[in-house]
């Protein structure tokens, strides 16, 4: 069985990846109105997630994700600070490459900008008044929600439903007051272009679908974003573009990623109550970040609290624990640890395979850990080599960096585990006493050390 994605669309797992051809996988990016956070990290890991799978499973992607950098929130943040919007807007996205670089985001093949698509962006405006869904008005240009009775399946929300949590522009010439804007006529101050209905600069919702149909075409198999954007940026994307494009159904597989909490409140740049990514790996190693973003399911909401980070970082270490195992002179155990490493690569697919379900394939990456350290002093040199290339595998999709990242800590990262070393040779000739006072020494420094059968390892505290 290959993957299996539950669609929001028709709240249903559908079979993705079937066609001939890559799959056309979109991605809403970032507002860089500020830099990228924890929360952001959260949807485009887990895209990037999806993506590994597929290509593990020898399926080609072609994944685009835009930048939007003409917003009304960034033209607000701009003026906040003196500064060019667009300048603004490219200072950010340029974060965000910093920080996925780091988390081992792969690069999408294409990041559209709104500024680089003007042209694509008013013909589709165009075309939507030329079919009798949009209007001109003397503020802009209106999607007219009433000419398409579909408006609201992805969402579920209906009648008045559909006005909680819309940007309602407030205008006396909207003959509904769903409708939303396409285009905006500029105000003093503001960037523009110009268009067929004045100067001005697009809506939101008309760049992504008019973007999607620029780099990928009318229909893409996968459209992935936070589930904050359903309603109603991709409510009004389906709407825009299945009426513009003549098309059923532009999007086969809607993949909505739950969105992170602190505070019991979602984090976001509108409310101030994010962490940016930036500060959050001066404190900790990439790889911790990254397993604390994957241990979850896509679609769980993940409340992220005071301890979040340091339990990721002592699982991180326990799952690097089998990298440290010795072989045995004889391989007795060999042909049981390989029958086990069979095991949990089906138990990985198939968790993975069922609705990315990246909780119980981090699940079966650890029995196999368990295992591992089990067999310890009982595999050969050639039957661990065999079990940790899968065990490296399997870690390998999820993305997460099995090599401790030593710099994090500058010189001391090196010189830590020269003192780690020491200590167990210590506790081989039992010398306790002074094992302990290493112990206790980088304690008192900060840093925990954590014994089990694989062996030790350190972490911050």
């Amino acid at each position: 069985m290959g993957l299996r994605i539950r669609d929001t669309a028709t709240r249903e797992l559908i079979a993705v990846a079937e066609g001939d051809g890559p799959v056309m996988l979109y991605a809403c990016g970032m507002t860089p109105k500020d830099k990228p956070h924890i929360g952001h990290a959260r949807v485009f890991v887990m895209v990037d997630v999806l993506r590994r799978w597929l290509e593990y499973s020898g399926q080609e992607v072609q994944h685009v994700q835009n930048f939007t950098d003409v917003d009304d929130k960034i033209i607000e943040r701009a003026q906040a600070q003196g500064r060019d919007p667009l300048e603004l807007a490219r200072a950010n996205s340029d974060a965000y490459f910093s920080v996925m670089d780091r988390l081992e985001v792969r690069r999408a093949h294409l990041y559209p900008r709104v500024t680089d698509n003007m042209e694509a962006i008013i013909a589709a405006i165009g075309e939507l008044i030329e079919r009798g869904h949009a209007y001109a008005t003397s503020s802009g240009v209106y999607f007219q929600v009433s000419t398409w009775p579909q408006y609201g399946y992805l969402s579920g929300r209906r009648g008045e439903d559909q006005l909680a949590g819309a940007r309602v522009a407030v205008d006396e010439e909207k003959r509904d007051p769903r409708d939303f804007a396409l285009w905006k006529h500029h105000k003093p101050g503001e960037i523009f272009w110009e268009s067929p209905w004045g100067q001005g600069r697009p809506g939101w919702h008309i760049e992504c679908s008019s973007m999607i149909r620029a780099h990928l075409g009318p229909e893409i198999e996968i459209h992935a974003g936070g589930s904050d954007l359903i309603f109603p940026h991709h409510e009004n994307e389906c709407a825009q573009a299945e009426a513009g494009f003549g098309v059923e159904r532009f999007v086969r597989c809607w993949f909505h990623v739950g969105i992170l909490r602190i505070g019991g409140e979602k984090m976001g740049h509108s409310l101030g109550n994010f962490l940016t990514l930036e500060s959050l790996l001066d404190a900790y190693e990439p790889a911790v970040l990254r397993y604390y973003l994957v241990s979850t399911h896509y679609r769980s909401l993940v409340d992220f609290g005071d301890d979040s980070l340091p339990q990721a970082e002592a699982a991180l270490a326990r799952l690097r624990g089998p990298l440290r195992i010795e072989p045995a002179a004889a391989g007795s155990a060999d042909a049981e640890l390989a029958a086990a490493a069979g095991r949990a690569k089906a138990e990985f697919a198939e968790a993975m395979n069922d609705d990315l379900n990246t909780t119980r394939a981090v699940a079966a990456v650890f029995g196999l850990a368990r295992e591992i350290n089990r067999h310890a002093g009982s595999v050969s040199a050639a039957g661990l080599e065999k079990v940790v290339a899968t065990y490296r595998e399997l870690v390998g999709v999820l993305g997460v960096d099995l090599e401790p990242a030593a710099q994090q800590d500058g010189d001391a990262g090196a010189l830590l585990d020269l003192l780690l070393e020491l200590r167990t040779r210590l506790r081989a000739e039992k010398n306790y006493a002074a094992a302990d006072q290493i112990r206790t020494a980088l304690g008192d420094l900060g840093y925990v050390i954590e014994d089990s059968p694989a062996g030790s390892s350190w972490r911050r505290a």
